[in-house]
C-alpha cells in the first residue's frame, strides 16, 4: 500500500493587522504617558506608607539637594495642543517669569534684570532651574547641553563660568520689604491664575528632598513657606515596601 502524503500547508503568517495594532498602542502610549521632567540633582526620597499620589499638573515642585541648594520647576495643566480651558507649562512658567522679574526690579531698584523675548522663550521652555536672578539671563543666553551642565551641581562647568548652583533662600521675614528670590519665586506661583487654587489648598506645592538631606535643610525650605503663611504643602516620598517583597 502506497503512503500516504500529508499536504503541506504555508506557514507564512500574514503579520500585517499586528502591525497596525502594535503601531496604534505605540501612538496610545506616546501621547497619554507623562515623562520625566529633567533634574539637576538626583535624589532618593525617603520611603514612607503614604499611597497619596503628587499631581503631575498644576504643580510647584521644590527641590532641594543636601547642600540647601533650592530648585524649582512649574507645571500647568493642559498641553499645548489642547484648546479646552486652564494653561500650559509655557502659559504658566511665561506669567511666573514675568511676575517675577517685576518683583525683583522692584526689590532691587539699583539691580534691575531686563530679558529679551527669546530669553524669556528659553525659560518657558526649561523643565526645571535653580539660579540667582542676576545670573539667570546669563545662563538662559548659553546652549542647551551648557545649561545643563552649569545648573548640575556635581560638575565644575557652573563654577568654572562664575555661575552659582540653586534659588537664593534665606530665612527673611520681612516678605514685604526684603523678601529673598525663593519667597519671590513662590509668591508669583501663588498670585499665578492657573495655581493659585492649588496652592492654597495645598496641593500645588511639592518637596522633594533626599533621604540623606539634614532635616535642618528642608526646615528652611518650610520656614519660608510658612513666612508666606503657606503652611499647606507635599513631601515627596517613595512607597513603603512590606518585608518580602
Amino acid at each position: 500500500m502506497g503512503k500516504v502524503k500529508i499536504k503541506r500547508k504555508s506557514t507564512l503568517i500574514d503579520m500585517t493587522a499586528m502591525s497596525d495594532v502594535t503601531v496604534l498602542l505605540l501612538t496610545f502610549f506616546m501621547l497619554t504617558s507623562t515623562f520625566l521632567q529633567k533634574e539637576p540633582v538626583k535624589v532618593v526620597t525617603p520611603s514612607s506608607v503614604s499611597e497619596i499620589k503628587v499631581p503631575v499638573q498644576k504643580l510647584v515642585t521644590v527641590l532641594v539637594d543636601p547642600q540647601g541648594r533650592v530648585f524649582m520647576s512649574f507645571a500647568g495643566d493642559k498641553d499645548t495642543t489642547s484648546t479646552s480651558g486652564g494653561m500650559s507649562t509655557e502659559e504658566v512658567r511665561k506669567q511666573i517669569f514675568e511676575s517675577v522679574v517685576a518683583e525683583y526690579n522692584r526689590v532691587h531698584p539699583s539691580a534691575k534684570v531686563n530679558f529679551t523675548d527669546k530669553e524669556e522663550q528659553t525659560f518657558c521652555k526649561t523643565a526645571m532651574f535653580g539660579m540667582p536672578m542676576n545670573q539667570l539671563k546669563k545662563w538662559l543666553d548659553l546652549k542647551d547641553s551648557k545649561r545643563d551642565e552649569t545648573i548640575d551641581p556635581t560638575k565644575k562647568q557652573g563654577a568654572a563660568m562664575g555661575f552659582t548652583q540653586g534659588i537664593p533662600i534665606d530665612k527673611s521675614k520681612d516678605v514685604e520689604m526684603a523678601p529673598n528670590e525663593f519667597q519671590i519665586w513662590i509668591r508669583a506661583a501663588y498670585n499665578c491664575s492657573s495655581l493659585k487654587d492649588v496652592m492654597v489648598s495645598g496641593e500645588g506645592i511639592a518637596i522633594k528632598a533626599d533621604a540623606d538631606t539634614p532635616y535642618s535643610v528642608v526646615q528652611i525650605v518650610m520656614d519660608n513657606l510658612q513666612t508666606l503663611k503657606m503652611n499647606k504643602f507635599t513631601l515627596m516620598t517613595a512607597l513603603k515596601k512590606e518585608k518580602g517583597q
